[in-house]
């Protein structure tokens, strides 16, 4: 796909767990610049995503840094004087247990993604380009995880379009791209400096971010385009499972009765004794013991309020230390270990599936931690010869998004991380299972594409159909995808229905001699269904975001 005459600006956004940014680049002089300026905040490249509404949810009072931490004050009382924002909704499209997935106080998620990027476009970049139409002259590419389904990009494409950034809800100047491609394409140009920019050289991105952690592997092909040579994979074990650590240990220390209090009422306090946390304590931590001194974290001081909640025997034991917790070298490091464990894990199969791997990046926030860094070049420095972490490894994936957008045929292949099909409803045989017979007739699986097939971008995979019935006036094409690499049929375990395409089917008197080419096709990041009815030529499409179950 070509850039459109009328796009000025290419814009990349990094929609994050925990934390956000936004890249751009005037089409003219595509010189990627990364922003820093937030309401209240300066010399920031990310900002929180978190809102905080007014009491009946309909608006945004504030958003991004505003909207979270507020640094405490001795004199106030256990009287609540905080209204709890909104944050972490980006884990209700994450493939994870509805247990797992935050509260969000009765809010629709979908209203807080529209809302958020909404926000984005009216502070950031509408005030930085007031003459622009967003929706005619802007180029956005926005970054989703590797994990993310069909139907979470799909959801994502909604929001973009209710947050009136696309004027059509299959804009083309929509594109999404996965944060580890987006990482990818900013690490290439790090390639030449290590000597690895050459045709054939593999080198693998593991994007540690706030809440996910996303791994790709590529390979570099002429023309400096990428090649995605094993399936993506990712996890639940960004930083800020680090910060969760620390609150088990606090609740451990002050009681959970306390930690909970503390949340319901004063959460601005919360979330600024975790950034202070972060500042003191997960940041300096490299994991050297035999530098390592105590660090003595003082309640009193990074939140007073939750001394008055504070009871028993914790209570005691606190006002004996001066409300001041020492955390030892053993203590941090358990914080870390749950977490740098499962990230070490998803590297070590990542690099199993991909074969030779001259050479690793770190992107992504919390790839900035020593101690990461140190446990990664420890597991796996014999194994691959560089394991580098790039210059403001936090910016990656929104430098990478712009450059997408730029160079939007820079991705050359993907492997399939699904294997795809359509229900068919052939005759029934002897070989098939009695209890499945239905009418003569069985339903089954026709696979398409298997997963763990290697794509070009645009590549399609096709079915020719026929009608069921001689008067048959229409046809239903229903697409399955199951992460199994073979199924046999539609209600086996971990299928899905993608989607479904109608086709009207005249001219009933040729009975069966209607055929019907269908062909499902692998887009940039997105996937259409095409099918052509031979007869008369009539082309029916559709893309499959929205409709998975």
């Amino acid at each position: 796909m070509s850039l459109s005459s009328d796009i000025r600006v290419i814009l990349g956004i990094d929609f994050g767990t925990t934390y956000s940014g936004f890249a751009y680049a005037n089409k003219v002089n595509p010189e990627i610049t990364t922003n820093e300026t937030w309401v209240d905040l300066i010399g920031q490249y990310k900002v929180n995503t978190a809102l905080q509404y007014d009491h009946s949810f309909t608006k945004v009072e504030a958003w991004g840094y505003q909207a979270l931490a507020k640094k405490p004050s001795r004199r106030q009382s256990a009287v609540s004087n905080d209204s709890k924002p909104i944050e972490l909704f980006k884990l209700h499209l994450g493939d994870i247990p509805d247990i797992e997935k935050p509260s969000l106080q009765g809010l629709d998620y979908k209203k807080a993604i529209t809302d958020y990027l909404r926000e984005i476009a009216k502070d950031t970049i509408q005030r930085r380009w007031p003459n622009i139409d967003f929706m005619t002259n802007v180029q956005l590419v926005l970054t989703v995880p590797a994990e993310f389904t069909e139907k979470a990009k799909g959801i994502m494409r909604e929001c973009v379009f209710k947050a009136n950034l696309i004027n059509t809800l299959q804009s083309n100047h929509l594109q999404f791209t996965t944060e580890p491609e987006a990482a990818a394409l900013y690490c290439m140009k790090v390639l030449g400096e290590y000597f690895l920019n050459s045709v054939g050289t593999s080198f693998l991105i593991c994007d540690c971010g706030g809440g996910t952690v996303d791994l790709t592997t590529r390979e570099v092909l002429e023309e400096n385009k990428l090649s995605e040579i094993t399936e993506r994979s990712g996890g639940f074990c960004g930083g800020t499972y680090v910060d969760q650590e620390f609150v088990k240990y606090l609740r451990r220390k002050v009681g959970s009765t306390a930690i909970d209090r503390l949340k319901e009422k004063h959460y601005g306090q919360y979330q600024y004794m975790i950034q202070q946390f972060c500042k003191q304590v997960k940041i300096p931590f490299n994991g050297d013991q035999s530098k390592f001194k105590p660090i003595e974290f003082d309640l009193g001081e990074n939140c007073p309020v939750i001394k008055q909640y504070v009871q028993g025997r914790e209570k005691s034991f606190l006002e004996e230390e001066e409300w001041i917790l020492e955390l030892d070298f053993e203590t941090v490091q358990s914080m870390f270990d749950p977490v740098v464990g499962k990230i070490i894990r998803l590297i070590r199969n990542q690099l199993n599936s991909g074969g030779n791997c001259p050479a690793m990046f770190l992107v992504g926030g919390f790839s900035e931690s020593k101690y990461l860094q140190s446990r990664v070049k420890e597991e796996f420095g014999s194994r691959v010869g560089i394991i580098a972490v790039p210059r403001q490894p936090i910016t990656a994936i929104v430098r990478g998004a712009v450059e997408y957008g730029l160079k939007i045929g820079t991705i050359k292949t993907r492997v399939l991380r699904y294997t795809y099909g359509v229900r068919i409803y052939p005759k029934w045989t002897e070989d098939d299972p009695p209890e499945r017979k239905d009418n003569d007739r069985i339903y089954k699986f026709c696979e398409l594409a298997k997963r763990g097939t290697r794509v070009d971008v645009d590549q399609g995979f096709s079915e020719s159909l026929i009608p069921v019935y001689k008067d048959q006036t229409s046809m239903e094409i229903r697409t399955y995808i199951t992460r199994e690499y073979s199924a046999t049929y539609c209600d086996e375990p971990g299928m899905h229905l993608l989607g479904t395409l109608k086709v009207d089917l005249p001219d009933a008197h040729l009975g069966f001699d209607r055929i019907v080419e269908y062909t499902l096709s692998f887009g940039k990041m997105e996937i259409n269904g095409i099918a052509k009815n031979t007869t008369n030529g009539n082309v029916y499409n559709t893309t499959f975001t929205l409709d998975m179950d």
